[in-house]
């Protein structure tokens, strides 16, 4: 049993990874299922992010857990499994879990990219180091820098995989409308499963990779050809991804302010009530206080429905100038 001193002298991210082994050693977390993830374990302990991989890069190097592309940090199966399923507590040097293992399959700087992907898709782009990208593939921590030269490359690497996860048909769609359509909505579905994406650059210092510029040349070969003068046609490109850019930015902040606070929106909310009744009660703003007062179950923020409503204002705006060739209708 640890005395009491040990455990005030154990670093937190041993005593959070104390805990989730204990949780599968006594059979609360079955083999496969997941474990909280690292916004979870600060949301939990109310620790730092840096702490929670920490915590579950430990329990990587052990064997107690493994991550699933898609799907996150699980208990890993596998040899070290009681009768009823579960892990027995790992004995001795910890070891690199069986599915990772070097030996079976060669380290390729593809394998290194998709592996920091996965990392920033389920932990969030805060979770991702060399270190850490080295720990989840099993192998020693310099290893990837044979590879990529260090983090800041490794994410130019992750942005253009993720944008190139997804390109369009040889045969555009009929119409300036439809193709902007189908440009955009590529854009939002790819930063919806990346949500780090829409961090990683401004609009006055964007990202210079090809398979981003396969949705510019789409945007702007869309554009192409309806008298619009070069700077028209690529402010309404500049303007159309920062539509997609402007809303995507919040799916990442979010998940990161619940990581920073422990609290979900609603209760961030919940806990402002106090400051908003003042605000309505001071009269200050009536039609504030008469909007705010129609939402009798609260005002659900939906990104995806704003993002198409957004969508389609743009175009229904943008459409006499580019009908017209950017001159003004007479």
């Amino acid at each position: 049993m640890t005395n009491t001193t040990e455990a005030k002298d154990e670093p937190p991210y041993l005593r959070i990874a104390r805990e989730i082994r204990r949780r599968v050693e006594e059979g609360e977390l079955a083999p496969g299922e997941r474990v909280p993830s690292t916004r979870g374990i600060a949301k939990e302990w109310g620790v730092a992010l840096a702490t929670a991989t920490k915590a579950l890069t430990h329990l990587r190097l052990e064997g107690t857990v493994e991550t699933k592309p898609r799907v996150g940090t699980v208990v890993a199966a596998g040899p070290g499994t009681t009768s009823r399923g579960r892990r027995t507590p790992p004995s001795g040097t910890p070891a690199v879990p069986p599915s990772v293992r070097p030996d079976d399959q060669e380290l390729t700087l593809d394998r290194i990219v998709r592996t920091a992907i996965d990392i920033a898709d389920t932990e969030g782009l805060q979770a991702l180091s060399m270190r850490g990208v080295a720990a989840r593939l099993g192998v020693a921590a310099m290893s990837p820098y044979r590879y990529v030269t260090g983090k800041d490359d490794l994410i130019l690497l992750m942005a253009d995989t993720a944008f190139g996860e997804q390109t369009y048909p040889a045969t555009p769609p009929d119409g300036w409308r439809a193709r902007l359509e189908l440009g955009a909505r590529t854009l939002w579905s790819l930063h919806r499963l990346h949500p780090w994406l829409a961090q990683l650059s401004s609009l006055t210092r964007p990202l210079l990779l090809p398979n981003l510029l396969v949705h510019g040349e789409w945007s702007l070969s869309a554009l192409d050809g309806h008298g619009l003068d070069t700077t028209e046609l690529f402010d309404i490109h500049v303007l159309l991804f920062s539509h997609v850019q402007g809303l995507a930015v919040h799916l990442e902040r979010e998940a990161q302010a619940e990581a920073a606070t422990g609290q979900s929106e609603d209760q961030w909310m919940d806990s402002r009530a106090h400051t908003l009744q003042g605000l309505v009660d001071s009269g200050r703003f009536p039609t504030f206080t008469k909007v705010v007062g129609s939402f009798h179950d609260g005002y659900d923020l939906r990104l995806d429905a704003l993002f198409e409503r957004g969508l389609e204002a743009l175009l229904d705006g943008l459409a006499p100038v580019i009908e017209s060739g950017g001159r003004p209708r007479g």
